[in-house]
């Protein structure tokens, strides 16, 4: 099903042409429902990256920063902050889906950490579009709602949410 937006104001020809050519990200038009995306990208996540997200973010949790604790736990462990793997994943989504071409993030929802990350996990990810439909109140833009995964090099899933974005349209020429 062709979903189209209405036709955006109109933009001057070399600022549309710029826009064209240096936007990575899709447009609304070019998604497609069930449309996946296998991201590149991986991540190693270190105890460097674990400790300074949570210090950055004020964040005491001791299972992030305290080894002698975290290892007195069922995971004899610390545990990579999920915050940040969430960042992780939708971040290692943007390049193939949504770079230059978002206007936002409106909400993300069924956030599920099924599998704790440890330092030294080896991280992907993968994105599948669940829906998609033009916005009601902006003739220019639309809704799509992404499905996010990312798995550890195990491949066991380590995280998932769903997250809607408003994206552009494609300027007319």
């Amino acid at each position: 099903m062709r979903v189209q937006c209405a036709s955006p104001a109109p933009i001057e020809p070399a600022r549309a042409k710029r826009q064209e050519k240096l936007m990575a990200g899709l447009y609304f038009e070019e998604f497609e429902v069930g449309q996946e995306f296998h991201h590149e990208f991986s991540r190693t996540v270190t105890e460097m990256d674990n400790t300074m997200f949570s210090l950055l973010t004020m964040n005491p949790q001791p299972l992030h920063l305290d080894a002698h604790f975290a290892e007195k736990t069922e995971y004899g462990q610390r545990l990579f902050n999920s915050l940040y793997t969430l960042g992780i994943m939708i971040g290692m989504s943007v390049y193939d889906t949504t770079l230059g071409t978002t206007v936002g993030n409106l909400g993300m929802t069924d956030v599920k950490f099924p599998k704790p990350v440890f330092h030294g996990d080896t991280l992907r990810a993968h994105t599948r579009i669940v829906s998609k439909r033009p916005s009601k109140s902006r003739p220019t833009q639309g809704l799509v709602e992404f499905e996010h995964t990312m798995t550890n090099q195990r491949g066991e899933v380590v995280a998932s949410c769903r997250r809607t974005g408003l994206m552009l349209c494609k300027p007319k020429a």
